[in-house]
């Protein structure tokens, strides 16, 4: 019997040498260009908010300038004090801060309590009353100023309260948000009825297992309805000029005069209302991330 030479179906050392490197290199590649990618997205985003910053250091005629200025200037302190000066910019932050943290305590209060009502206790008519919120997530909100509107003057009007011009007529007619209310009764469909059980076992209250059991587990999900509803509440524009009380918005929208436009006004305002969501939107992005994906959880 004639043997057969053997063949080695294995690559010579110096062929799996260059597939590995070129495996490597193309690894490399797409490293490099994904790096790429996402530095120029970052730019793209990052950079108007940039340009405002720098534009509110500078006057009109600076920031209209071609090409811009791309580096800090020295009127930083003279735009805000003609904001003072020229619109009570002082009194519209003092009222923004004032609405937008009151309304979002109070909403968060009123979603919570309504979602927890909504996924853990069961009464007759509550999934109707549920879509019955869940509809008015489709009227756009323009439409419903005309009728708060009225609500709002006395003049003719029975049920009018006179509210004009004041906080309450800004605050109050909101609280009970459909969104937020959604938002807490699915991530808490969630929570286990058996760590409610043990609770009512261990003689808790109602009302004590709210605060001390539910709304602990529900932490994230808070943090990320109370970011929602501070930025909904702080950037509000229509209803405020409505309900003629004055915010940021209403007093940025002032600056646009019939035929001056105090540019350098419009970016140092308008600096200051986004700042405070950044911080806080930097601050609180975990529970943010976490608490926006606890919904989708199917309980």
């Amino acid at each position: 019997m004639i043997n057969q030479p053997k063949v080695s179906s294995a690559l010579p050392a110096s062929s799996i040498k260059t597939v590995v490197g070129e495996n490597g290199l193309w690894a490399r590649t797409g490293r490099v260009l994904m790096y790429l990618f996402l530095g120029i997205g970052a730019f793209v985003s990052l950079f108007p908010f940039y340009f405002m910053f720098i534009a509110a250091t500078h006057t009109s005629s600076e920031v209209l300038r071609t090409p811009p200025n791309l580096l800090p200037g020295s009127y930083l302190f003279d735009n805000l004090t003609k904001l003072i000066k020229d619109v009570g910019f002082d009194q519209a932050i003092y009222n923004s801060i004032l609405i937008a943290v009151i309304f979002t305590v109070a909403s968060m209060t009123v979603s919570s309590l309504a979602g927890f009502a909504f996924a853990k206790y069961k009464f007759k008519g509550s999934n109707f009353v549920f879509g019955a919120f869940l509809l008015t997530l489709m009227i756009p909100a323009p439409v419903t100023y005309v009728p708060l509107f009225k609500l709002m003057t006395p003049d003719g009007n029975p049920f009018g309260l006179n509210w004009l011009g004041t906080l309450q007529a800004v605050i109050l007619p909101g609280l009970a948000s459909p969104f937020g209310i959604f938002l807490m009764r699915q991530s808490m469909r969630a929570l286990p009825d058996e760590l409610l059980d043990a609770g009512r076992i261990d003689g808790t209250g109602e009302f004590e297992m709210f605060w001390k059991i539910v709304l602990p587990v529900m932490r994230p999900t808070l943090a990320a309805l109370a970011i929602f509803t501070f930025m909904t509440q702080w950037n509000s524009f229509f209803w405020p000029l409505v309900a003629q009380v004055k915010t940021i918005p209403t007093a940025i929208s002032a600056l646009r005069g019939s035929s001056i436009i105090d540019y350098g006004g419009i970016m140092t305002g308008t600096s200051l209302s986004v700042l405070p969501i950044l911080i806080i939107f930097l601050l609180m992005q975990r529970e943010f991330i976490s608490g926006a994906l606890a919904g989708s959880v199917k309980g």
